[in-house]
């Protein structure tokens, strides 16, 4: 790529970027937009909607940016739980990181490839019809004492890492054993699941249960429930859900001809009340409903698992961590979820569809990965004019357009490549929802942990490595090739990524502006007439987030010597994440569940991982730059990056693990005597109910639809 498309690509995004900044500030401020850019605020009443509209409320402003900015760390924590913080604090490390990168990169590593000779023959005033590879370590002449400095700074940069990731890993970990300690009971501290449980003598699964923990676990058994097949109710209470808000819709129309049709065939029968219509099928399916329940409680609906609680964390915390029997895939025990978090369609698979679907997910994600390769081969043709022009001759006048070919080969590639990624969490979120996970933090764990992976592999890889699967896959069969080849092929891509990244913005700022929800709201407002005024608050999506995050600090670090031209652009995306994520979280986003800040452990592999490569480039690079030396001193930095994050899995992942012994009997000694455990116990009975077996809380019969259908849990 040359200088004039990168700067192409920059001004396009730069542009795209202001123009959805000063969207947002304008229609935030409007009162139907309310829900859209504040529906937390509005669900907890921090916020009530304010009618007319004002000179100011058409004017931009960047109040927001300074609200978002300003607010401390402990309010984050309080409104979003440790998960937003991580997720925030994500960007302050890689902004730390970048920074002192930054610094190096931009004065040091960028003057002196500049200065290099390597490419001859290029003329350099007419720096912006000429390949950005001037900036790049290429330019830097074979054996040059100048690549001593490039040597010096991956040490340099390593060690900053570590010493940053160290101190985030601390800081969380620190963080995460504070908010255990003052917080209050927990249902997930005192409960654990309990699966694969032998059915004997045509006992019941309730009764298998309580005979076993009242005989193994006699002093810290409290109750259990026993999980049931429900999938028959969860469909009814839906299609209740769904009838009880279609008629909700119908009786707010203000024309109650609206809600009459004509029956029989092409509308030729007398006119029906549709109102009435609704009403009564929500009344059968509600005696649908208070028929199938109390059968849920039935033997032959149990499934064998579950929910077994008791008297403290510590006796919760044995329970799970020690095997219960000598056949250890019976009594399979794990610490239980928070009661909303739970999965429930999971408890109708057995152990070996579990396993099958495991499989079943890993030929799917080998697939994915496979069939995505297709369009990152077709964006790859879009940066080569020659390539492109070759396979459609018919564009070849086009493309000598300097503008179009600018567009194309500098802003084209990476919009295409972000707008087909974007499709892919929500299939890796179905892929980990039919491994067995019993919660949707674990599912969104596994997930995110996936998305990486593919991110990874097809947008890194896919694009610096050429051919098949099987052809990328056998450069890595060979370890001792692996330097070498990704020091010829990952520099040549660096215009690619810095592009990639430049795009990142628009995206950033698409992600507050909510666009598909706001012409969402717009469409069921005007055209169909929708005056349903129901907030609906969404969570953030981390298993899609995390990765795109992860994947551009792994270009920032890989590139920090090959092209320290990415730095700045690299800044430029972790500040304005920070700001828009920020917004976001107090403001649109409420946390579903609490995993404790079990997303940071993902974030200190990657980037290690990030280490790792960076440092077998910079083996390769050298070598190649005729620097045998300095590739043979590079060797022990990958040595001991391994033996540091060995170090920091001892010292630190333990406790995303599993609480202590000694932070769970402080906490139940704590709480011995308070009156109000109590009344914990008593709720914790029930704690666990699954929804579907929930009473209806509406009576039958009544002409009120406006009472939930569905009791709380």
């Amino acid at each position: 790529m040359i200088v004039s498309a990168l700067l192409t690509s920059v001004g396009i995004n730069l542009g795209l970027f202001l123009f959805f900044l000063l969207l947002y500030s304008v229609l935030r401020k409007q009162p139907p937009n309310l829900k859209i850019y504040s529906p937390r605020l509005l669900a907890d009443g921090t916020l009530r909607p304010e009618g007319g509209f004002g000179i100011d409320s058409l004017l931009p402003s960047p109040g927001w940016v300074r609200a978002a900015w300003a607010v401390p760390e402990d309010d984050l924590l309080a409104s979003g739980g440790l998960d937003a913080v991580v997720f925030v604090r994500i960007f302050v490390f890689c902004l730390k990181v970048f920074s002192v990168a930054g610094a190096i990169g931009i004065f040091i590593l960028l003057p002196i490839n500049y200065l290099g000779d390597q490419l001859r023959d290029i003329d350099f005033s007419d720096i912006p019809n000429k390949s950005i590879d001037l900036f790049s370590i290429s330019n830097v002449k074979d054996g040059s004492n100048r690549l001593w400095i490039h040597f010096s700074a991956a040490y340099l940069i390593t060690g900053v890492v570590c010493y940053l990731l160290y101190s985030e890993y601390k800081f969380i970990y620190h963080k995460r054993l504070a908010v255990f300690h003052t917080s209050g009971p927990q249902p997930q501290h005192f409960t654990i699941l309990v699966r694969g449980i032998p059915i004997q003598n045509r006992s019941s699964v309730n009764d298998t249960v309580h005979r076993f923990f009242m005989e193994y676990h006699p002093s810290t058994y409290l109750s259990h429930i026993v999980v049931h097949r429900t999938s028959k109710l969860r469909s009814l209470i839906t299609d209740a859900e769904n009838l009880y808000g279609r008629l909700t819709h119908l009786k707010s129309r203000s024309h109650t001809s609206e809600n009459l049709h004509r029956g029989g065939f092409l509308g030729s029968g007398r006119k029906v009340d549709v109102v009435g219509d609704y009403a009564k099928k929500l009344e059968n399916v509600e005696e649908n409903l208070r028929i199938e329940q109390p059968g849920g409680s039935q033997a032959g609906e149990e499934v064998p698992a579950a929910f077994v609680s008791f008297k403290s964390r510590y006796g919760a915390a044995a329970a799970a961590h020690i095997q219960q029997s000598i056949n250890p895939t019976l009594w399979v025990t794990e610490q239980a979820p928070e009661p909303h978090d739970i999965y429930w369609p999971f408890f109708s698979t057995s152990f070996m569809q579990r396993w099958i679907f495991k499989l079943v997910v890993l030929v799917a994600s080998v697939a994915l990965i496979i069939v995505f390769l297709l369009p990152v081969t077709f964006v790859q043709g879009l940066t080569n004019l020659e390539q492109l022009e070759a396979l459609f001759p018919f564009l070849k006048g086009i493309l000598t357009t300097a503008v179009v070919s600018q567009v194309i080969t500098g802003y084209l590639p990476s919009l295409i490549l972000l707008l087909l990624l974007s499709v892919v969490p929500p299939i890796m979120k179905l892929f980990s929802s039919m491994q067995g996970f019993i919660a949707n933090s674990e599912i969104e764990k596994s997930a995110c942990t996936k998305m990486l992976w593919f991110t990874i592999w097809n947008i890194f890889f896919a694009n610096v490595l050429t051919g098949s699967v099987a052809s990328q896959l056998q450069i890595f069969l060979d370890p001792k090739n692996i330097p070498s080849v990704l020091a010829v092929v990952v520099p040549a891509q660096a215009s690619f990524f810095i592009a990639y990244v430049v795009t990142s913005w628009t995206s950033l700022s698409v992600e507050l502006t909510r666009l598909v929800p706001l012409i969402g709201d717009w469409i069921g407002r005007h055209c169909l007439r929708c005056t349903d005024d129901g907030v609906h608050v969404p969570s953030i999506p981390y298993h899609s987030e995390i990765p795109r995050i992860l994947l551009v600090e792994l270009l920032g670090l890989v590139y920090f010597l090959l092209a320290p031209l990415i730095l700045p652009f690299l800044l430029v995306f972790f500040f304005i994440g920070y700001i828009i994520y920020r917004n976001q979280l107090l403001n649109v986003y409420l946390p579903k569940y609490e995993t404790g800040g079990k997303f940071w452990p993902i974030v200190h592999n990657s980037t290690i991982f990030s280490l790792l490569l960076m440092q077998a480039i910079a083996i390769g690079i050298f070598g190649l730059k005729k620097l045998p030396l300095a590739s043979g001193l590079i060797l022990p930095l990958p040595v001991l990056t391994l033996l540091y994050n060995e170090y920091c899995r001892k010292r630190f992942l333990p406790i995303f693990v599993a609480y202590p012994a000694e932070s769970l009997i402080k906490k139940d000694r704590e709480e011995q005597n308070d009156p109000e455990m109590n009344v914990f116990f008593n709720k914790l009975v029930t704690a666990y109910l699954e929804p579907a077996l929930m009473p209806v809380s509406r009576p039958l019969n009544t002409n009120d639809h406006t009472t939930p259908l569905l009791s709380s849990a």
